[in-house]
């Protein structure tokens, strides 16, 4: 028996599958992947499985897994650039188990749709009822995230001076710059001088602001050149970032020295360009 295979919607198929499950990944262990390597990660994927069905004179399984494997590595090292033995298997076990979770519903959805069109389903059904099923799990998981903290490692670099501090992500902090609306993290006054020590920092800002128990007030706020952010084994590299000097200690027991702008880390739309508004503070 013979099978027709159109190779061109084959990789549009995994292509888009691919990116589904990319996303999901990402929005699952914290971490950033920018919408071009997001994307690149996908086609690489695609493009591995197309090859691997193509490729003449290797048995079905030894393709099945070798394909399974290559795919695994060129996305996730590609997405998300994992520094670390830990972080790969830790992005691979949330790559699976999304994998899992996705590959089942959506099955079911092709078996409910195939019934309901009489076996009829285009690339493009195909593809909506993926869609579909992202939007659905990312909802869910939105909701659950909302009201999520963590902490991480954070290093503030400014020429060749730079301080390592532990950082909490809060969604309670909504601040931004109000000329480019970019996100802004606070950090405690003695971070300040550790980085900058007796100089006067450049790029200063004024951070309007509310938080409990303060209707309204102005933060000094600097251009850090860059900030590094270290979180279960991954690391990434934030350039001209805006911090905010907090008059009182960010937390009462010192545990943390920095609260982090969980926008920071959701890539390129992460702020309002438009900017101008004060931001929440949740201290």
């Amino acid at each position: 028996m013979y099978y027709e295979l159109y190779i061109d919607s084959l990789f549009l198929v995994n292509f888009v599958m691919n990116l589904y499950l990319l996303l999901l990944v990402k929005a699952f262990v914290k971490c950033t992947a920018t919408r071009l390597r997001t994307v690149a990660a996908a086609a690489a994927g695609a493009s591995v499985y197309c090859l691997m069905l193509i490729v003449p004179g290797i048995p079905p399984l030894i393709k099945l897994l070798s394909g399974t494997a290559m795919t695994v590595v060129c996305m996730l090292g590609i997405a998300f650039k994992p520094v670390t033995l830990r972080a790969f298997i830790r992005l691979t076990q949330y790559l699976i188990g999304v994998s899992f979770v996705f590959g089942g519903a959506f099955l079911f959805l092709l078996n409910l749709g195939g019934k309901i069109t009489g076996g009829r389903l285009t690339i493009t059904g195909i593809l909506g009822f993926g869609g579909l099923l992202y939007l659905f799990i990312s909802y869910l998981f939105q909701k659950k995230k909302n009201n999520a903290s963590a902490f991480c490692k954070v290093t503030l670099v400014c020429g060749a001076s730079s301080v390592t501090v532990q950082a909490l992500i809060d969604s309670g902090n909504g601040l931004r710059e109000p000329i480019s609306g970019k996100p802004v993290s606070v950090m405690d006054e003695e971070i300040k001088e550790k980085l900058w020590k007796n100089e006067e920092p450049q790029g200063f800002r004024a951070i309007p602001y509310h938080s409990v128990g303060c209707s309204s007030g102005i933060m000094p706020g600097y251009r850090v050149p860059e900030l590094i952010v270290e979180q279960d084994g991954f690391r990434h590299s934030y350039r001209d970032i805006y911090v905010g000097i907090s008059g009182q200690k960010v937390a009462s027991d010192a545990s943390y020295g920095m609260i982090l702008n969980p926008k920071l880390l959701e890539g390129e739309k992460a702020y309002d360009s438009k900017g101008g508004n004060a931001g929440r503070l949740t201290i």
